[in-house]
């Protein structure tokens, strides 16, 4: 792995930094699919591992109902009380049995979409988050375009077929790689089943998880099943083993558990962790208003990630010119990034003081320091 360091001076902005889509050469080995799209994803560095016809695009079924959770999550909170709407409930296929004049939580909407797979939860959500299901559909469409979806298009919450409704395998695990960075989600779509009350007179329901693999697949998480007669059998999961997560995705596959089974198999075998060297025992940064003049760093940790083949890195060293005192052996005084060919980060660790720096006297004019903003950050 070639790798190439630079050390940048810089003030605390740079630790703010958009959801990056990585694409790397793939592996094209024969894994015997029944799927007719599929596509593994290296939910660390976004590498594609394996694909199968993974940017053409195909029905998605309920699936959709992953981008229609995210969106629930970032607009509202899961212990908000909604009112059904006669109409929202009003539609086909799978249900979680609500009724006009229910009142029922986030939360209560969020599971009945990833374990049940409502369309009526989905709808309900939609209402709620934009008054319209139109309306929801943009929203839809505009989080797809900022998450990276070249190729999708959202005409419903649910995922029933719909002219112009459609996504790709690629879109798809772009889709669950930016939920599953939301912890809610990731908790939620891995149960099995969930105990929830909703009606009116209120009683209490389970829920059950349609997704088999978190029974039969080791490591397995998530995250969401579909299907339709026009889109076949469509299937989003994730799966960890050794401190790697692997996304598959695949869409219109009759035997969608055992693919998932062989992309994993094949994933984490063609996967190994590459750790990447890095020396930084030259690293020192001044201080100011201590008897101090300057004090070591040290990574907080390792940089490592993994990957299915070698690739070329660059190591990017984030730390401003000078630190004001008072500071204390274990602060962070700065970042390190690794970064691909194409700037996308692969993996990151803080650099910490390995020294005290004691408040010797008050500079005048002290401006804000990178440390200051950081402890700003962290609360």
């Amino acid at each position: 792995m070639l790798n190439r360091i630079c050390i940048v001076f810089v003030l605390a902005c740079i630790f703010f930094r958009p959801f990056c889509v990585i694409s790397y050469a793939t592996y094209t080995d024969d894994v015997a699919l029944s799927a007719s799209s599929a596509v593994l994803l290296n939910a660390q560095t976004g590498e594609i591992v394996y694909e199968k016809n993974c940017h053409e695009k195909r029905g998605i079924a309920s699936t959709t109902k992953i981008m229609t959770s995210v969106l629930l999550l970032e607009n509202l909170d899961l212990s908000d009380e909604i009112k059904v709407k006669g109409e929202d409930v009003k539609i086909e296929g799978t249900s979680i049995g609500l009724k006009a004049d229910d009142v029922v939580t986030g939360e209560v909407l969020l599971k009945g979409m990833l374990l049940e797979s409502g369309n009526d939860a989905a709808n309900v959500t939609a209402t709620a988050v934009s008054g319209t299901i139109d309306a929801f559909s943009v929203l839809m469409n505009e989080k797809a375009k900022s998450i990276g979806m070249k190729n999708t298009s959202f005409k419903n919450p649910s995922g029933l077929t719909e002219e112009g409704h459609f996504s790709t395998a690629y879109d798809m695990a772009l889709l669950a790689r930016y939920a599953l960075s939301n912890p809610e989600f990731k908790i939620i779509c891995s149960l099995k089943q969930a105990r929830v009350s909703y009606g009116n007179p209120p009683y209490d329901r389970t829920f059950t998880n349609h997704n088999k693999l978190l029974d039969s697949c080791e490591g397995v998480f998530g995250v969401k099943t579909g299907f339709t007669k026009a889109s076949g059998r469509c299937l989003v999961s994730a799966c960890e083993r050794n401190g790697l997560t692997l996304i598959a995705v695949t869409l219109k596959a009759p035997d969608d558990w055992n693919d998932h089974k062989k992309l994993y198999d094949f994933g984490f075998k063609k996967s190994a962790k590459r750790n990447v060297q890095f020396d930084d025992s030259g690293i020192k940064v001044n201080v100011v208003g201590s008897n101090k003049q300057h004090v070591k760093v040290e990574l907080l940790s390792e940089l490592s990630f993994f990957s299915a083949k070698e690739i070329e890195t660059k190591t990017i060293v984030y730390c401003e010119q000078f630190l004001y005192a008072d500071i204390k052996c274990g602060d962070v005084v700065g970042k390190v990034e690794v970064r691909d060919g194409f700037n996308n980060l692969i993996c990151e660790s803080y650099l910490v003081s390995k020294e005290n720096a004691i408040l010797d006297f008050e500079p005048q004019d002290k401006p804000p320091s990178l440390l200051d903003n950081l402890k700003k950050i962290k609360g």
